[in-house]
């Protein structure tokens, strides 16, 4: 028998023998009146040794146990932070000494009334009267430093990840914070927040492969949506909403990589009678009251780029940055020169759509661009749904937000000509026949609600990977539930598994 079967054995005959006594391992209710921040802070000037007969009760899981006969001290974790409670034979109720004493182990969850007292180390401390067991835990908690090395397993046990170490734990809380700040930031300036669909009879709004399923009761093929609404809110700008916005899931059938997931949590706004130049003095702004508000300031220091939020923010052109850093001209270059620049390069790419291998080399340039600032210029023809640029109807009125050599979100005066649009998604209907599991759907039901007439709009989105990023961590890291390989499946990937 190993150590786990001996511990849970051992916690199971605890368990039976408290219910044989007539106690409830797991009560309904504690009346919890103290958070062991609040307790600290409210008595951080007791002298040591000093106790206060103001009386608080606390509750909370058992990360620590050390018992010296007489005395015990023990630490209780809480959604504040951790307390020592001290039971003390004569001052603490005797069922409850021999109680604790003899039943409760570390990882049980326990209630605890007392009083205030600072020990001779100077420690704040609750000196226990009364204590109550709220919930036995049978599995013991795994050591700081030895246990859940493992990513997958972190990730799978999440849970006790986020319990034993402080620094995720402040992860979630920040992510939290985060996009409150969003959303206040946005109704504070009058964008109403909206709600649209997540299946959708076409994946539309952006260039991605979407997860496919069946609708059972309709009995037709849905999609998880690909982008926040964004076709959705174009039809509310339409329906006569100047200003909207959405928060929510959404789910690409594509890669993990430090910055992508297959689902995550994006924001997008629609702006009506605003264009690009309007969406980029808001977001400068949204961001730079992020950076304050989450993050306490303007600069940060991720992956080897010095940001600074404060400076002015910079504007680069697509063809022009492209041309810099490669030396290849966008439009006369043919599809044999850019496979061989990004050869020469060692870039990675698919296919051989000319406009898709010009994005390849884009993010290679974009790697050497610190910003803060926006990529704008960009060719129509990777961007089938943004309006076309007056100046060079080859270009369009896209910006995307560059911080630290990546996008960080991305918008553009949206396209409210019908029967351009209806071209651009025929062209993108090609390029899907031709294997582009990218290419969008041609939307008929968009365009004929475009052909009612909508204004003037501009629309931006970003995704939690600007939180994993500002934290400086992969984005997987940044999700509190990533979706895992079942662990019968990780043991036969390695090897592990014994038929």
């Amino acid at each position: 028998m190993g150590r786990e079967e001996q511990i849970v054995g051992e916690r199971k005959r605890k368990l039976e023998e408290l219910r044989e006594k007539g106690i409830n391992p797991y009560p309904s209710k504690f009346d919890r009146e103290n958070f062991s921040a609040e307790i600290k802070g409210k008595f951080s000037k007791l002298k040591s040794n000093e106790r206060n007969k103001t009386k608080v009760s606390v509750a909370g899981r058992l990360i620590t146990k050390r018992d010296i006969g007489k005395l015990i001290f023990a630490t209780v974790q809480d959604g504040q932070g951790k307390i020592q409670i001290i039971l003390q034979k004569d001052e603490t109720e005797k069922k409850d000494f021999e109680l604790f004493k003899k039943y409760i182990d570390s990882g049980d969850f326990v209630g605890a009334k007392g009083i205030v007292m600072k020990t001779r180390t100077g420690e704040v401390s609750v000196l226990v009267k009364n204590l109550e067991i709220l919930s036995k835990s049978l599995l013991p908690l795994p050591e700081k430093y030895h246990g859940l090395k493992d990513e997958e397993e972190r990730y799978r046990k999440r849970y006790l990840d986020i319990l034993i170490n402080p620094e995720v734990r402040e992860i979630f809380l920040k992510k939290a914070k985060f996009w409150n700040v969003v959303r206040e930031f946005l109704l504070d300036n009058e964008f109403l927040e909206v709600e649209t669909p997540i299946l959708e009879t076409s994946a539309g709004g952006a260039s991605a492969t979407p997860f496919a399923t069946h609708h059972n009761a309709l009995d037709i093929d849905v999609f998880l949506r690909i982008s926040m609404g964004e076709l959705w809110q174009k039809k509310l700008m339409i329906a006569g909403y100047e200003k909207t916005f959405e928060i929510g899931r959404q789910f690409r059938n594509e890669g993990i990589d430090m910055e992508h997931l297959q689902d995550y949590t994006q924001m997008e706004f629609y702006w009506a009678y605003a264009d690009y130049n309007d969406g980029m003095k808001l977001v400068e702004e949204m961001y730079k009251k992020i950076a304050e508000k989450v993050f306490g300031t303007l600069k940060f220091k991720i992956h080897g780029y010095n940001v600074d939020f404060g400076k002015k923010w910079g504007k680069y052109d697509y063809e022009k940055t492209i041309k810099k850093y490669t030396n290849v001209d966008i439009y006369s270059a043919d599809v044999k020169a850019i496979k061989k620049k990004l050869d020469s390069l060692k870039v990675k790419y698919d296919g051989v759509d000319k406009w898709k291998l010009i994005d390849s080399l884009w993010k290679y340039c974009r790697r050497k661009i610190t910003g803060p600032g926006f990529l704008i210029n960009q060719p129509v023809e990777i961007s089938p749904l943004a309006k076309r640029n007056k100046k060079d109807l080859k270009k369009v009125e896209q910006f995307q937000v560059i911080i630290g050599g990546t996008e960080l979100g991305n918008g553009y005066s949206e396209l409210n000509d019908p029967l351009d649009q209806e071209q651009r998604f025929i062209e993108q209907s090609k390029l899907k026949e031709k294997g582009d599991a990218d290419a969008q759907e041609h939307d008929k039901g968009f365009v004929e609600a475009l052909k009612q007439g909508m204004p003037p709009t501009c629309g931006f989105g970003f995704s939690e990977r600007l939180f994993s990023y500002l934290m400086g961590k992969p984005i997987r890291e940044c999700v509190m539930f990533p979706l895992v390989r079942l662990e019968e499946v990780e043991k036969k990937k390695d090897g592990r598994h014994n038929n």
